[in-house]
């Protein structure tokens, strides 16, 4: 508990004297004058605060503490048993055991290792919104390229994302899956949050799309697919993405789809949504307005004209409504059925060119959404197989007939993906393969302008430093750090320890999971 005290230390009423100080520089030359003292009632509020942060922080590093430890235990249980499923001598056995052993150690030296964004050298930009940017980055020691996040925390308070931001933190941490994108690390400064991932070169889907109009059957039923495996991933961890579109559905170099957000986009303002709803509707639920202002538009002309307004809407701060279930925008309460409308949008969109819903604006968007009875028609010049429109028709439908309510496998076994190879489609040959030159190769990626001044922030600050300000209290928690980074990072001791590993020729803890997926493969087929 020394330490615990020495933290608490960190609280004392030392601000009082830091704002006085504040104050009496505000005033310049005129400083003479006493600084107002703080009232009983802001000195509790104070203090209430410091203790709610106080109390928050060491739960949040004893929680932590026994994490990483029932982690290790399982690591060293993975290893032994691997070993002993393995043909390798006892020797090796002992070389691999200690070998693990001192990546633990490395682990636990990083876990104390103050991270901060001066650690990486900051490249190109690959995505922009109105919380944040997403960047290209080269960590400085070991030359690793990866993507990093940056999010204002005063704009997370000021829109209410705070719980948002913490929940796409702690899914990337907790969901080890191949179908979502890896995080290596997250940490924090004054101003910023940070999450460090995997750089996949291959862009978007929204950038496929716009460059291909339309995907064929058999790339459509590919992609959708692995959309259908990354939904499940999450969902079995009890989270609901609630924003999948084409902007968060990544491919990696070989063309593989990862779920994440890099959009960045603020989620679609639904507060005066519902009472507009209603507002010039017709008898059937059609509205009136609609009728006035949307010409009929061939299939072509629509797609010319989404396509038009895509990349526009993507980066607003509106951010677009296309993909979003008619019980979200109505705020009657979701579940985990609101991700499969959206899939079911998607695949609309890879098959048709434009999303379902298309509207000149969001609010006509929206109405459309909550009227999908009406206004959900499949374009002959599209010629939609029956199995497809099937089901798309079952994933745009009402909650309690929606395909996926009981599980992902009622999407898996519907007859549009015959053939699917579900337990290797990671293992296949994507339908497309980016071109990516190199490591930091962007063409896939918007190019975004670049402010004249970009200033890199260097802050790194302590746990107690980051108590100090209300608004840090809700983030506490929020550094964390993936056991495999230690593969990436030439932390101390690293260097001589990569020096005296066992030569090529012998086992490594990796060809051993390799060696075991490669068997189970030859044994499937």
């Amino acid at each position: 508990m020394d330490s615990a005290r020495s933290w608490f230390q960190k609280f004392q009423p030392r601000d009082r004297l830091r704002s006085s100080t504040r104050k009496k520089d505000s005033m310049g030359n005129s400083g003479r004058e006493d600084p107002q003292p703080i009232s009983a009632e802001e000195a509790s509020n104070l203090t209430k605060q410091r203790v709610a942060a106080a109390k928050q922080y060491i739960e949040n590093h004893y929680k932590e503490q026994m994490k990483n430890l029932q982690e290790r235990r399982e690591r060293r249980n993975l290893l032994e048993k691997k070993l002993a499923d393995a043909d390798v001598s006892e020797e090796d056995q002992n070389n691999l055991l200690k070998f693990l052993e001192k990546k633990e150690t490395e682990y636990m030296r990083l876990q104390r290792h103050k991270m901060g964004a001066d650690d990486f050298e900051l490249l190109t930009m690959i995505g922009k919104g109105a919380f944040g940017e997403v960047r290209v980055c080269r960590e400085k020691t070991t030359g690793s390229v990866y993507a990093m996040k940056k999010l204002k925390k005063s704009e997370m308070l000021r829109r209410g994302q705070v719980e948002h931001v913490k929940a796409e933190r702690n899914l990337l941490a907790e969901v080890e899956s191949n179908c979502i994108v890896k995080l290596y690390c997250s940490f924090q400064d004054d101003e910023y949050l940070y999450l460090i991932m995997e750089y996949l070169p291959g862009g978007d889907m929204m950038t496929l799309l716009m460059r291909k109009d339309t995907l064929t059957d058999d790339e459509a039923r590919f992609y959708v697919a692995e959309t259908v495996l990354a939904i499940e991933s999450i969902h079995k961890h009890n989270y609901i993405h609630r924003d999948i579109k084409p902007d968060n559905l990544l491919l990696d170099r070989y063309g593989h789809l990862r779920l994440s957000d890099f959009g960045l986009c603020k989620p679609l303002d639904c507060s005066t949504i519902e009472e507009d709803f209603s507002v010039g509707e017709n008898m059937d639920g059609t509205s009136r307005s609609d009728e006035r202002s949307a010409p009929k538009r061939t299939q072509q002309e629509q797609l010319q004209h989404w396509q038009k307004n895509r990349r526009m809407l993507a980066y607003s701060t509106v951010g677009t409504p296309d993909y979003i279930a008619p019980e979200v925008l109505l705020k009657k309460g979701y579940g985990m059925e609101c991700d499969w409308w959206s899939l079911g949008a998607i695949m609309y969109e890879m098959l048709v060119g434009y999303p379902p819903f298309y509207s000149d604006d969001p609010m006509s968007t929206c109405r459309k959404i909550v009227n999908w009875r009406t206004h959900l028609k499949f374009p002959e010049e599209a010629k939609l197989s029956l199995e497809a429109k099937d089901l798309i028709s079952k994933l745009l439908c009402s909650v309690n007939q929606r395909l996926g309510s009981k599980g992902a496998d009622e999407i898996k076994a519907h007859p549009w993906f015959h053939g699917i190879d579900w337990d290797n489609i990671y293992n296949m040959e994507a339908a497309f393969i980016p071109e990516v030159k190199d490591e930091l190769d962007t063409q896939n990626f918007e190019k975004f302008e670049e402010s004249e001044h970009h200033v890199q922030t260097s802050s790194r600050s302590g746990p107690w430093r980051k108590m100090l300000s209300s608004k840090d209290i809700n983030f506490v928690g929020y550094t964390y750090k993936n056991f495999e980074i230690v593969n990436d990072y030439q932390v101390p001791g690293m260097a001589e320890l990569k020096k005296k590993r066992t030569t090529s020729k012998r086992p490594t803890i990796k060809s051993l999971f390799e060696e075991e997926s490669e068997s189970s493969e030859t044994a499937s087929q």
